[in-house]
């Protein structure tokens, strides 16, 4: 019926239709047939010839609408399968085409107005925080971290985290709280993962932050006190003299560090390294002091399961094993030099108030990238207002789940790190205010293509967020950022020497032996590694140096060498005085936190494996041994030898006469009035309590120009008792004065006639020396 209504209201139109055919086909004949009609009305040139191509769709328009749809199909597919490569797709250029999508944002931080709390925490002010994302219900991790004094802490939520979330004295964020908080970064941030802490750092700020602890809920802290390890007080010793290790590394084009090495972990990589730098496990570090103050972003190392990527854990055990790895706790921090970036995460990582803006974690990209990407592109600013990273001894302990990670999650790590760690290095800033420079950067990484447009508003958000909370905004340094790798010739790269800690988790077992020797060398680091070695050459150093250093600098502090010329390519100073002693005292005040100082002559060798009982208290020298502490009369006057004349012993003596009295009563408690003491004091061992004895007596025997074979023995006695110096250490000494040379590894120390006077010489007493340390062989 509805047909034949049409075909009565529409006339010959539709006069050709066939009764017959099915109504929609019908409706699709009568509208062509209408705008055929229409058409001839207007050009009736048009139809006025057989085969057009409008006769053409006309007749096959049923073949062209399945053609049409078919493209259409396939079109809409190639869209789906290349999102986000629509500029490939178009052939439009995708520089181009970015910088249309990525403009720059046009944020004025002079009229932010400020965000007032007016949740039931706007009472909560503190000054320290931990800020952790709380995936499921409180762990013991995070009520042993609210017990901590002075710390508060902040748990963060996301949508899997339980309502209920609860644990006494730590501030819960849930999702619907977070959204009251009204801050602009809460438009950007996913519901499901850990980026959500953004909101936690801009709450403990606005809630008074001084520090912030970037922490992980499953991270134990071993003696429940974050200010063992961190610089955490670091903002009130700014004027404080206490210096950090700077690492360098030698090669000029190397931007990147691995941080594990300096800790003993030569065969470990922390996520982010990138993959390139990997085979690079024995790279030459040297260092240089910088003094501390100003490393405001500092990462602690992790025992136990560090902060590895995907590969790692997937290549480096077996499937039934799980990861444990120690490093060295007694390695001082390092700090990471402008030029050089190290991976930083969000697991163990302080941030003091003038890298607060470097928090913001970017939600672009995967969440396990994103805390590594925020570490790289917040070492490239801090630079800008001179502060630094630092690296820290472990200081908490990470369980191996057995949980796998995942590649895919990495991948733009492991495509992409090493692309963006050269980008940041080279890239030069034109704003002229922190803020918008740290705005800068961000659309610079988005048209790199490293993030999109999303982190470029975000950082927007982020900033205006932190101006509205009331953060202050850094001031730019005025120093330049540029690159300065310095010479060799100007690092005293001997400071500290990286332990090689053992690792099974390189595809096979290391022997037993290897592990012990390795074990005893980290005793021998831990005993001496506060004292400084003060070695006096008596050869030129040209062939020698490097292998006493090598020596003795994997254990000591540090490894002072003396010859009678300096050579600053070697780190040798010149002992031109003939006090020794003078010397000594301006060492020994050069470095006020060594626990003690041990000198020794080159013809020494030190047994350093015997000596772990000696009290580092105590004062060490050489009285027991009767070739080395020579008792002399003044009386005697048969012999040649030059502390015989009468004007020598009256120098010993007016200098005895003009020492103050309690080293007077000292020095006669231990000898009598009628004998003097000659020694070479080849070796001994000065207790940081006994410096400023040692500084003050050897300011009384410049003014006496005494003789250092005179002075030294004086000294020990004049500084205390003998009964109480160490009676133990130096009581086996093997002292050769004939050519024919012994040597045993059960002494302390031995002495020999004469010193290595080049390479060949000294390999062969690291030889002897191996007997007592084997790995000492490797080299030979």
């Amino acid at each position: 019926m509805l047909v034949q209504e049409e075909r009565s209201h529409l006339g010959n139109g539709v006069s050709a239709l066939a009764i017959d055919k099915p109504e929609s086909e019908i409706k699709i004949n009568f509208r062509s047939g209408y705008l055929r009609s229409q058409l001839m009305k207007k050009d009736p040139a048009l139809f006025s010839r057989k085969g057009t191509l409008f006769d053409y769709f006309y007749e096959n328009y049923g073949r062209v609408g399945v053609v049409g749809l078919i493209f259409f199909s396939l079109l809409i597919l190639i869209l789906v399968n290349n999102k986000g490569d629509s500029p490939a797709l178009l052939c439009i250029k995708p520089a181009s085409k970015e910088h249309e999508a990525n403009p720059f944002p046009n944020v004025a931080f002079g009229n932010v107005a400020p965000i007032k709390d007016t949740s039931r925490f706007h009472v909560v002010h503190a000054d320290k925080w931990i800020v952790v994302a709380a995936s499921g219900s409180p762990t013991e991790n995070v009520l042993a971290m609210v017990k901590m004094q002075g710390w508060q802490v902040l748990a963060v939520g996301d949508s899997h985290t339980p309502a209920n979330w609860d644990a006494r004295g730590a501030i819960f964020l849930s999702v619907e709280q977070q959204a009251a908080l009204k801050y602009e970064v809460l438009a950007h941030l996913p519901f499901t993962s850990h980026v959500r802490k953004s909101v936690g750092y801009l709450f403990a700020i606005q809630h008074g932050a001084k520090v912030i602890y970037d922490g992980d809920e499953n991270t134990f802290i071993p003696g429940h006190d974050l200010n063992y390890v961190f610089d955490v007080a670091l903002l009130k010793s700014q004027n404080q003299t206490t210096t950090k290790l700077l690492q360098f590394v030698t090669l000029p084009n190397r931007s990147i560090i691995n941080p594990y090495i300096h800790f003993g972990q030569h065969s470990v990589w922390p996520r982010g390294l990138p993959l390139e730098s990997v085979s690079s496990i024995n790279p030459e570090i040297y260092y240089d002091s910088i003094p501390s103050g100003k490393q405001w972003i500092q990462q602690g190392i992790a025992n136990g399961l560090p902060d590895v990527d995907s590969i790692f854990y997937q290549t480096r055990k077996s499937i039934t094993e799980s990861i444990n790895i120690k490093f060295d706790s007694h390695a001082p921090p390092v700090a990471v030099p402008q030029g050089t970036m190290a991976p930083i995460n969000h697991l163990n990582t302080l941030f003091h108030y003038p890298a607060f803006w470097a928090l913001m974690l970017p939600v672009s990209v995967n969440p396990q990238v994103s805390d590594i990407f925020r570490g790289f592109w917040a070492q490239r600013l801090l630079w800008d207002i001179g502060g630094c990273v630092a690296i820290y001894p472990p200081s908490v302990h990470r369980i191996d789940s057995g949980k796998q990670i995942s590649y895919e999650e990495e991948k733009d790590l492991h495509e992409n790190a090493e692309r963006l760690i050269n980008f940041l290095v080279d890239w030069k800033p034109r704003k002229s205010a922190f803020f918008m420079r740290v705005l800068e950067l961000s659309h610079s990484l988005a048209e790199a293509g490293f993030w999109t447009t999303q982190d470029v508003e975000f950082t927007a958000a982020w900033l205006k967020d932190l101006v509205s909370v009331g953060y202050k905004e850094p001031a730019l340094h005025v120093s330049s950022v540029d690159r300065k790798v310095p010479s060799l010739n100007e690092l005293d790269h001997m400071e500290f020497v990286p332990l090689s800690l053992p690792s099974i988790y390189l595809g096979v077992k290391e022997a037993s032996t290897v592990v012990s020797e390795v074990g005893n060398l980290l005793k021998w680091r831990q005993f001496y590694g506060h004292i400084v070695l003060i070695l006096e050459c008596t050869w030129p150093v040209d062939g020698t140096a490097l292998g006493w250093r090598m020596l003795y600098g994997r254990i000591f502090q540090k490894v002072v060498l003396l010859s009678n010329m300096s050579d600053s390519s070697q780190g040798v100073e010149a002992n031109a005085d003939w006090q020794t002693f003078k010397l000594l005292a301006q060492i020994y005040q050069r470095y006020p936190k060594a626990e003690g100082f041990l000198y020794m002559k080159d013809n020494i060798l030190l047994n350093y494996w015997n000596l772990l009982q000696a009290n580092k208290t105590r004062l060490w020298n050489l009285r027991r041994v009767p070739e080395a502490w020579k008792l002399v009369n003044f009386d005697e006057k048969n012999g040649s030898e030059w502390y015989l004349k009468s004007s020598i012993k009256r120098t010993v003596k007016k200098m005895v006469s003009l020492l103050p009295i309690h080293y007077q009563m000292s020095y006669k408690e231990n000898i009598d009035e009628s004998h003097f003491v000659v020694s070479d004091s080849e070796v001994f061992y000065v207790p940081k309590r006994l410096v400023g004895d040692f500084v003050e007596l050897a300011q009384f025997a410049v003014q006496s120009k005494l003789h250092p074979r005179l002075a030294l023995p004086l000294f020990f006695l004049a500084m205390e008792p003998s009964s109480d110096h160490d009676s133990e250490a130096f009581s086996r000494v093997v002292y050769n004065t004939e050519t024919h040379v012994t040597y045993t590894p059960e002494a302390h120390v031995v002495r020999l006639p004469y010193a290595a006077s080049n390479q060949r010489q000294l390999l062969h007493l690291f030889k002897n020396m191996a007997a007592g340390d084997p790995l000492l062989l490797e080299t030979i």
